[in-house]
């Protein structure tokens, strides 16, 4: 049985780093024997820094899984869906591996980093490198609670995570959707309390959800909180984290899921709404700015890379 890649379903840690490249011509041989070898590198610096949680992930972006890895796709893959509707914007970027470190030290971080893009050396092109950490309790920038609705326990991996009987040739893998938001925190917090609440659906302070009847159709909460045709709640494993400095803040965002559906299905309900011009008014105060799908390979999968010649 295939197995995950450990961080896929961790949970929080105190820092992330999250880096973005694109693959230069003719280096797919390479890339699949170095990224072979991440698993390990990951494994040796979580033994030596024990206390520090490290865990990483490994994903490859779905314009380049073909040429990566042309024997097979996994069954869903497809590219990030860009959306646009009046100042809502979804833009889709080209990416062709993801690589998320995350432990609770940002030195170690940053020595995982370094060793990654050795790794990688020029193979690659570094488009951007993203440090994020933990603010307060697990709140993003706004104040509010990040990521109240993800599953916990054994349901993050029913979640997460690619079933046998779904996709025999990538069970245990994971779509991936990120998106890099800006906030406006000026505007933002020119808003009362309660008005910042109703934007949310949810109190600021304890985190309590708006009963259904009270919570504004236009709330994050409602635009997202989803259910299927037989009335299930639709979900996402949530691992974003807020990044930035005194100039520019906002919300690494970085979904797992066992489908890239439910993802694609709440981006839609936050930016063309029910129909009823009922959008998220979040999206009022924070514009994402970079948008990228991809697919995180089972642990099994990623080692096996180096003994494949294509």
């Amino acid at each position: 049985m295939a197995r995950e890649q450990f961080g896929v379903c961790a949970e929080p840690n105190l820092h992330g780093s999250y880096l973005l490249f694109n693959v230069l011509d003719n280096r797919n041989a390479f890339i699949r024997t170095a990224l072979s070898r991440l698993p390990e590198l990951f494994d040796d610096y979580a033994d030596q820094f024990s206390e520090a949680n490290l865990t990483g992930v490994v994903a490859i972006g779905a314009n380049y899984w073909d040429e990566f890895y042309p024997q097979a796709r996994p069954a869903l893959l497809k590219a990030f869906p860009s959306m646009d509707n009046d100042d809502r914007v979804a833009p889709s970027n080209n990416v062709d591996i993801y690589i998320e470190i995350r432990s609770d030290r940002s030195d170690v971080n940053h020595i995982v980093c370094s060793k990654v893009c050795q790794l990688l050396a020029d193979s690659v092109e570094l488009i951007e490198q993203v440090q994020a950490f933990r603010f307060l309790d697990g709140r993003d920038l706004t104040g509010f609670v990040d990521g109240t609705e993800n599953p916990q326990g054994m349901q993050r991996r029913n979640v997460a995570l690619v079933q046998e009987s779904d996709d025999a040739n990538f069970a245990s893998g994971s779509y991936l959707h990120i998106q890099r938001y800006k906030h406006n925190l000026t505007l933002w917090s020119s808003l009362k309390n309660e008005e910042q609440e109703d934007v949310y659906g949810r109190t600021k302070v304890d985190n309590i959800e708006y009963e259904s009847d009270k919570k504004p159709l236009t709330a994050h909460t409602k635009r997202t909180s989803l259910k299927d045709e037989n009335g299930k709640s639709i979900e996402i494993l949530r691992q974003s984290m807020p990044y930035g400095d005194v100039k520019e803040q906002g919300l690494f965002f970085v979904s797992y899921c066992h489908s890239p559906e439910p993802f694609e299905k709440m981006l839609k309900s936050m930016i063309y709404g029910d129909g009823h011009g009922h959008v998220d008014h979040l999206l009022k105060y924070t514009q994402a700015e970079t948008g990228a799908a991809f697919f995180a390979p089972s642990l099994t999968f990623l080692t096996a890379l180096g003994n494949i010649s294509v």
